[in-house]
């Protein structure tokens, strides 16, 4: 699940870069960063709940 995420979040960034999404605070080529965020932390959450 991890590996999904992680690789549409990816693919998301790079759309982001050829082509601004305009999204509100998605508006800019340099905001791909916060997608970047949103992916870290998504990763996270995905870490935390996985059962052991």
């Amino acid at each position: 699940m991890a590996k999904v995420i992680s690789l549409l979040l990816l693919g998301l960034m790079l759309v982001h870069i050829i082509r601004p999404l305009g999204l509100p605070g998605l508006r800019k080529r340099g905001d791909f960063w916060k997608i970047a965020l949103v992916a870290l932390a998504a990763m996270m959450l995905t870490v935390l709940i996985r059962p052991e």
